[in-house]
């Protein structure tokens, strides 16, 4: 049984791991500022289902030195989730993400350094592709254009993680998350937007004039990708590739590896309602990109895992939640 710190734990992605490492037996201990971004009810309905088990919550900020020290005290391994998400938001409220993705991103990091943890798995985000044309996007592609301030702050976490690696041999694990949907989902997020929208007969905003296109990733599937690379932490090397550092430290995309037209999406969603979408066609918003395509080939080669839950039936589980969870 290992002990595994899991910042984020009230939130979407961080639910579904803790539940995970729970199930099989690990210690967890949680930390997460229920931050009010977005519903804290629902961030406090996730901590509630939690299963039976090792799990201490931690109610703390992790750019705070001493809260985050005293959480991975003892900690075999760190999963690191937190973060301020949203692209759009990011435009109004930029020192949120310098706080949060940027201060505490360090802040866990020294305290892994500090604590003598085996392994850090920090959570990326495609959005660090920015404005690269080159589909699907490998982990070697440049990611020197970012297009919004999150995607920033993205880049920078994975650069403090290779510091780390480098100097301290410290052994760091970065994942690129491709649009990640699922029961439990953000309601800042497409799938939940939509899904309220077209079971409250509102339109659907669809930026581009939904000529989007995004590499769908069910949760389960991203933490399937999370226990597979825990497992491994790497270990130092000989490469000229930068997702192949000399030091302890990898990055690896994780994406179904087929990107999905909006349009198509919004039509999964109205087979699993039975009900038909009222569109309204906006223009691009700012920070956002087009397209979105995961290549996956380094995690399959170093792990032996591929994402593959069906668009269909991610949309179907998510709207089934949504509809228990919410009583529509």
């Amino acid at each position: 049984m290992a002990r595994i710190l899991v910042t984020g734990a009230a939130g979407f992605i961080g639910y579904h791991v803790a539940a995970r490492l729970l199930a099989r037996g690990d210690a967890v201990v949680g930390i997460d500022s229920l931050d009010p971004y977005y519903d804290v009810a629902l961030k406090r309905a996730r901590l509630d289902r939690l299963p039976g088990g090792d799990f201490t919550f931690v109610e703390g900020d992790i750019a705070e030195r001493s809260t985050v020290r005293g959480a991975a005290a003892g900690c075999d391994a760190i999963i690191h989730l937190a973060a301020q998400a949203g692209v759009r938001h990011s435009l109004s409220h930029p020192e949120a993400y310098t706080h949060a993705n940027i201060t505490g991103t360090m802040e866990v990091l020294e305290a892994a350094r500090l604590e003598g943890v085996a392994h850090v798995v920090f959570a990326s985000s495609s959005s660090v592709y920015g404005t690269n044309t080159t589909f699907p996007a490998r982990e070697q592609d440049p990611v020197d254009h970012p297009v919004s301030l999150y995607a920033a702050t993205k880049r920078a976490g994975e650069l403090m993680c290779h510091t780390h690696a480098h100097l301290y041999a410290l052994p760091c694990t970065a994942l690129r998350l491709f649009t990640v949907y699922g029961p439990w989902g953000r309601p800042d997020m497409a799938l939940f937007k939509f899904t309220r929208a077209i079971l409250a007969g509102e339109p659907l905003p669809l930026y581009n004039h939904g000529d989007m296109a995004r590499d769908f990733t069910y949760v389960d599937d991203v933490v399937d990708a999370i226990l597979a690379v825990l497992a491994r932490p790497p270990a130092s090397s000989t490469s000229d590739r930068p997702d192949r550092a000399e030091a302890p430290f990898r990055i690896y995309n994780v994406g179904h590896t087929s990107p999905v037209p909006l349009l198509d999406f919004v039509a999964a969603i109205e087979r699993a309602t039975g009900l038909t979408a009222t569109r309204a066609l906006l223009p691009m918003q700012p920070g956002d990109v087009a397209r979105t395509w995961a290549s996956c080939d380094a995690l399959v080669a170093d792990t032996g895992y591929r994402p593959s839950t069906p668009v269909d039936t991610g949309v179907a589980a998510f709207v089934a939640w949504y509809r228990d969870h919410y009583g529509v």
